[in-house]
């Protein structure tokens, strides 16, 4: 594995290894934080179903009712780290698993809250379990793309021009990866603030936050998505992923490009960091340095990516092969 995957890979770890603690420390922060609000003894099942018909019928006293999602998550961890074929998929089970956990204790507060008695405890409302286990699912999905995605290396031979040549019967494929670990971490703490006030607001712990959760949950998307950027040239031309998960992506034919290039680029020189525009066009400003720039009708569109030259000497043999046959 060269030395970019083993950096993915630590990320990817630590990543996993911040979301375990995160989850772990909400599930006894969050009933902590209520506890003068909350009986002795907490109403943790409902018969019956949930909704209004749903009456409370088993309970644990206010201690275990935090040892016990803790204890499922914990074993749910270790089992991820210690099992092989678990490991491989860990972000498709923890992200999940942990939505779904944070948002049953989040409900379970809800419901105990301001009540003397556990026997008095609210039903469940299940709108709000509907959309614990949407979100679960969204997790899931998102985890399983991220499982998905292993080392990446580029394959192709080295070029010390702008073009290379392509030995008869050969594809090859140029593939580079670059993110800025500021924008990712400022993404990981718009985030965070966003789940710990909507899973307060479920909790009941804070009035209405939806004003609050839906903007900051967009711009932890939003800078997510600028924080990566995954290039790709391929025969039918250049394609460039955004984010973790490679999406939104943006795609030029190999027809439609009029040149590449490799150019040295700065932050101060296109405005910034991230998705930038400015008087050179449009650049994914990700780390200061070598950038892979594409003319498209008229228009520059740069990525800062390791190993520029070589994409671009790929990319312009391949736009004079598609246009030698038009």
């Amino acid at each position: 594995m060269s030395g970019a995957g083993r950096g993915k890979g630590r990320a990817r770890a630590l990543g996993l290894a911040g979301w375990a603690v995160g989850v772990g420390a909400v599930l006894v922060a969050l009933p902590l934080a209520a506890s003068a609000r909350l009986p002795d003894r907490m109403a943790t099942h409902w018969g019956g179903g949930v909704g209004d018909s749903g009456a409370p019928d088993g309970s644990m006293p206010f201690g275990e009712s935090m040892a016990f999602p803790l204890a499922i998550w914990s074993v749910l961890v270790l089992g991820t780290a210690v099992f092989a074929v678990t490991r491989a998929r860990a972000a498709t089970v923890l992200l999940p698993g942990g939505v779904f956990l944070a948002g049953a204790q989040a409900s379970i507060v809800r419901a105990n809250l301001d009540h003397e008695d556990w026997r008095q405890a609210d039903p469940v409302d299940g709108r709000v379990l509907a959309v614990v286990l949407a979100v679960a699912v969204l997790a899931a999905f998102a985890g399983a793309m991220t499982d998905r995605r292993g080392p990446v290396a580029a394959v192709s031979p080295a070029a010390d021009g702008p073009v290379m040549d392509i030995p008869a019967g050969e594809r090859l494929v140029w593939l580079a990866r670059t993110s800025n670990p500021w924008l990712r971490l400022t993404a990981a703490v718009l985030g965070a603030v966003a789940a710990v006030a909507a899973i307060a607001g479920v909790g009941g712990l804070l009035g209405p936050v939806w004003q609050l959760v839906v903007p900051l949950g967009v711009a932890s998307l939003t800078v997510l998505a600028c924080s990566s950027v995954r290039a790709r040239v391929t025969g039918q031309g250049l394609e460039v992923g955004f984010g973790p998960l490679g999406w939104p992506v943006r795609r030029w034919a190999a027809a439609d490009i009029e040149s590449a290039r490799a150019e040295h680029r700065l932050p101060s020189q296109v405005g910034g960091w991230g998705y930038r525009l400015s008087g050179l066009g449009t650049t994914v400003m990700l780390r200061a340095g070598e950038c892979l720039v594409v003319r498209s009708r008229g228009k520059d569109f740069a990525v800062s990516v390791d190993d520029a030259a070589r994409g671009a000497a790929l990319l312009n043999t391949l736009v004079a092969a598609a246009r030698s046959t038009s």
